[in-house]
Parts: structure tokens; sequence; C-alpha cells
């Protein structure tokens, strides 16, 4: 037909008319349009394959034949909208837009967490921030990431840090010219302090925090939705995705589950009571139970909890007041005393503490200093120099072996403090540092771990931080406990559960068990490993073993070594075994290869 000419066909003495010959003129077209791509080819083998499977659906056997086939969706559109977060505060959702076999198709939405209130803390300023990043998606990331692949994680991201980078530094001139502008015109003029978080009781002020530039939030959220829109694309969980962009998670067989630590009580300075030290009390299960099993015992030690509270009180039942993290507020006024509490609650209920269940205090020291005295209002009335704090903590990890964690005991820049309390302690028990004042991309940047003595990092998909940073951090950190963590203000979704699992982190922090947007992410936990259970690929869980013994590489191997503590040999322990480490440890000068350990190991 394609060679065919209109003489040959009608004749040479035949009159064509104009209609005929554009008919004919239009088909020629067609045949070559169909032959350059392949089209009569492709039917031919569709139809072949067809007839001998014999579908019942015909068409819908042609549809998903021919869709094999279409080119892969790209980016249309991006579209963000003002939502409420778990607090009733603005943040940002994003709408991802593609282009899918020629139609533009609505593929999914995602809201990350939101930091914005740490540094700008008026309704009106948040509004701006939010607006800032609502103009940023809709305008500027919406037309630069029009044809990418959604899939390319890695190109979307890099886009996206560049636009930050480029942003941050007219931020960083923008406010440098301000400041210089007002000391013109008032030589007295000094820039304003960090300010006081809302509700702060203590003189003085906060440590200082990286500035948060209005519209970051838009960074983190757009990489998030991008991230589900491939994975929804591919028809494969969000987590299942994440893991093929991780080069330490790719071609591995079991998918290992982080191990959850769930906040249980709330005794900081927002309680009734004087203890203003314990932001959360925390318990950690050992890896004996599922995800199910470990939700539904802290569930049991909550209504023992309260049942004890009721029994006690003497005005009546007790009003059981919920934290924004999820946890129940009680008010004390010694750290003894919730300790205790959970420690009977944990026996009533034939739990043994430092076997069956672990504790880790989240003591947001930072919160409590008062820079005017140079001590941190560790109880109100009753305020502590950094030493003085470093020898409480040695107190009650001596009284509560159970007790393996301490997030944040003190602030940044007490360094040498840091390392005391890293020498004094016991190695079964851990320093970990909370990266929400500093963003999870600074420990990309710095290259190193920059608080001496600690041994994990609780990290946070926030404000400018994307789904590469998260992949990079945790390739860097390899060897050092790693924890995926929640903000005050949690989104009711669940891709956070999803990430932790996809990123291959040892643990997984995503509040109490008492507010929507928390039991949210804990179901969707208890899903992840039901359907990798049913799929025969369920790893065994992150042990509490995991969190290492001592890290030479940082230094604090000859902090243990002058308690004669047991010092690892590697970095870290980090064999993951339901409930046991195994490795060479060595107590004295003498070195010994243990087979395997019940954890926490007996030194004696």
């Amino acid at each position: 037909m394609t060679n065919m000419s209109y003489g040959r066909f009608f004749g040479k003495t035949t009159r064509i008319s104009k209609e005929d010959q554009e008919f004919y003129d239009l088909k020629h077209r067609a045949a070559e349009y169909y032959t350059v791509n392949g089209v009569p080819q492709k039917f031919e083998a569709a139809l072949n394959c067809m007839f001998f499977e014999q579908p019942d659906d015909v068409y819908g056997y042609l549809a998903n034949y021919f869709s094999r086939l279409s080119t892969r969706p790209v980016i249309s559109k991006l579209k963000g909208s003002k939502v409420y977060d778990g607090k009733g505060q603005l943040t940002v959702q994003t709408e991802v837009l593609c282009t899918v076999r020629n139609e533009e198709k609505r593929v999914c939405s995602a809201v990350t967490s939101s930091e914005c209130n740490l540094t700008i803390n008026e309704s009106d300023k948040r509004e701006d921030c939010v607006t800032a990043a609502l103009h940023w998606i809709d305008e500027a990331l919406s037309t630069m990431l029009r044809g990418f692949d959604p899939a390319d994680q890695t190109a979307v991201d890099k886009l996206l840090s560049d636009f930050f980078k480029e942003h941050f530094l007219e931020y960083q001139e923008r406010q440098s010219r301000e400041t210089e502008e007002k000391q013109a015109a008032d030589p007295v003029y000094e820039p304003a302090p960090p300010p006081v978080t809302p509700g702060h009781r203590k003189a003085g002020h906060k440590e200082p925090q990286v500035p948060i530039i209005p519209g970051s939030m838009a960074i983190g959220c757009v990489s998030l939705a991008i991230a589900k829109a491939a994975a929804q694309l591919n028809s494969v969980p969000l987590y299942q995705h994440i893991r093929s962009l991780h080069p330490q998670q790719q071609g591995l067989g079991n998918v290992e589950m982080p191990l959850p630590m769930i906040t249980l009580l709330h005794c900081g300075k927002a309680s009734p009571g004087k203890l203003n030290l314990m932001e959360e009390l925390i318990v950690i299960p050992t890896a004996k139970r599922s995800v199910r099993q470990i939700v539904a015992m802290v569930l049991e030690l909550q209504k023992e909890i309260t049942k004890m509270l009721n029994t006690a009180s003497k005005t009546g039942p007790v009003l059981n007041t919920v934290s924004d993290m999820g946890a129940m507020v009680v008010g004390y006024d010694q750290p003894e005393q919730p300790l205790d509490l959970l420690t009977e609650a944990a026996n009533n209920l034939g739990l043994t503490p430092g076997d069956d269940i672990h504790f880790a205090i989240n003591c947001a020291a930072h919160e409590l200093m008062d820079y005017q005295k140079g001590k941190y209002d560790v109880v109100s009335g009753s305020a502590k120099t950094p030493d003085e704090l470093v020898d409480m903590y040695k107190h009650l990890m001596h009284r509560y072996p159970a007790l393996i964690a301490l997030i944040d005991p003190l602030r940044k820049k007490d360094h040498e403090q840091w390392q005391s309390l890293c020498r004094a302690l016991r190695p079964t028990c851990h320093l970990l540092c909370d990266t929400t004042f500093s963003p999870t991309t600074a420990l990309l940047t710095e290259g190193t771990l920059s608080t001496p003595g600690a041994r994990g990092y609780i990290l946070k998909q926030t404000n400018q931080t994307t789904v590469t940073d998260l992949i990079q951090v945790t390739q860097q950190l390899k060897g050092v406990v790693t924890i995926l963590g929640t903000t005050s203000g949690e989104p009711c979704c669940d891709t956070l559960s999803d990430l932790a699992v996809g990123l291959g982190v040892n643990f997984v922090k995503l509040g109490g068990l008492s507010r929507g947007e928390r039991l949210t992410k804990y179901n969707r936990l208890i899903s992840i490993e039901e359907e990798l259970s049913q799929q025969g690929i369920l790893g065994m869980a992150f042990s509490v073993s995991v969190l290492s013994v001592c890290r030479k590489a940082s230094g604090q191997s000859a902090g243990c070594r002058d308690r004669n503590w047991p010092v690892a040999e590697n970095a870290s322990l980090l064999v993951y075994e339901k409930n046991s480490v195994s490795g060479i440890i060595r107590k004295g000068s003498v070195w010994m290869r243990l087979g395997s350990l019940n954890w926490p190991p007996n030194y004696t």
C-alpha cells in the first residue's frame, strides 16, 4: 500500500477526484506512521498471544498487553494546598499529576511533618511560611519538574536541593542587608536572640537553631510526594520503592522491621508537676514480639498505669490528658517517680524490666537551659549545672538497669559533659541525638558525627530534607544507631512507617498510642509486617542489641576502658538475631569470643 501509486490503482485514464486523492494521501501517511512505530507487528503479536490464552475479558487483556508497551509516565504538574496537622496548625500538602498514557491523571498526594514553629511561633508568621511553600510548589517547582520521570528520585531531589540552596543564600543575604540597615539607623541595635519556646517558663533563651527558611517545607513535601507517585505508578508499596533506591537495601532478601520506641509518659515542662526533665518516657520492647503484640503490650501498660494513678488519687479518677506526642501527661516532682511508676506497672503485668522491656528518656535538655544562670531547670526551683546533671543521670542509670538510652541529655554545646557522661555510663546505656534542632541534612554537610559521645541519631523528614538526603544519611551513619522519628505536629498519614522500613533504620519513634495521627502510623507498621510475613520475606526484627557496645571511631572506647568496661573490637555489634548479639568483646586485657549473649549482657 505504501508504494502504491494512484495511477496504477485507478488506471492511467481514470480521473481522480480531489476527495479521493486526499483520502488516499491520508491512508498513505497512516500506513507510514503505523509501520514506523511497529503497530502492525505488535497487534499481530497481541492477537496471537490472546488466541492461545483465550481470556474471558478480551478487551481487558488487550488493554493490559498494550499498557506494558506505553511510554513511562512523566510529571505534568504539582499542586500545593493548605491542610492542618495533628495540632491544628497549617502545613502543606503536595499533589502529583502525571501524564499517563497520554492523559493527565492525579497520582497521589503527600504531607510531611512540619517544624516551622521551631523559630516562628506566631500563627500569621507560620501562614507566611506555608504561603511561601505553596508558591514554590505551584510556580517554580511545578515548572522545573515537568517532564521528569517520578522514578528518577535522585535527579528530582538534586533539582529540589539546588533550588533550596539558591533561595537559602538569597535569604541569608537579605537578612544580612536588613541587619546592616537597622544598625546604620540605630548604632545600638543588636540582632534579636533566638526566640523562647511557647509556654517556656524559664528565663533565658533556647539553644541557637539553624533558621527555617519560609517555603522550605515545600522541598521535603514534594520529594516525598514524588516517591509515593513512583511507587504507585509501579504498583509497589512505598517501602519497597524506597528499598530499591537505597544501595544498602538493594538485593537483600529478607526485610528487617525497625523496632518501635513507644512514648508512654510525658513529664516535661508542660506537665503539672515540678519535674521538667522527662519530655518523653519511652518503652523499648525486646524483639521477641511482633509489632501487633508490642502495641497490645504497651496499651496494657497504659491501662495499668491509669488504674494505678486512679487508685492513688485522693480526688477521684485522674483526668487523662494527652500530649502532642500521644503520651499520657503526668505530674511529678522528682525524676525517680515516673520510672518507679513504669517499673511497678510492668511488674504488675508480669513483664521484667531489662528483659521484656527497656526504658529511654527524651530529656530535651536544650529546652531547660537557663542561659543567665548557666544551669538546667530540671526541677522547678532546683536548677542544676551541667556537671550536676551528669551526676543525676549516673544515679538514674545505677538505680534503673532497664534504662538504656538518653535522648538529648545535654545541650549540644556541652561537649565536655557529653564526653564525661559517655565515660561514666555503662555500655548498655546509649546517648542519642535528636536532629530536630539541626536539620538532618547537616549530617551530610558536616561529614562527621558532631556531638561527642552520641551513639545514635533520630532522623526526621521535615522541611528541606529530601528522600535522597535520608538515604545518604543512613548510608553515612552505617554502624551507628539510626532512628526515624516524628515531630509534635504530625499529619494523619502513614508514609513515615514505609520510610522507616524502606530506609532500614534500627528503630522507629512514632510517639504514643493515644492520638489518631500516631495510631495511623502504628497500624501501617503492623500491616507491613504482616504483609512481609505472608510473602515469606520477613526478617528478624532489630533487637536492642543493635545499640552499639562502644564506638571506637568516635573516641568513646578509650573512655570505656578507663572504667574497665568491655569494648567492642569493631565499631559496633550489628548482628540481627532475636534478642541476642554475637561477636567479640574484651574484659580487662583478655579477648574472648562469645557465641551468643542475652541482652543486656552480664559482665560479672
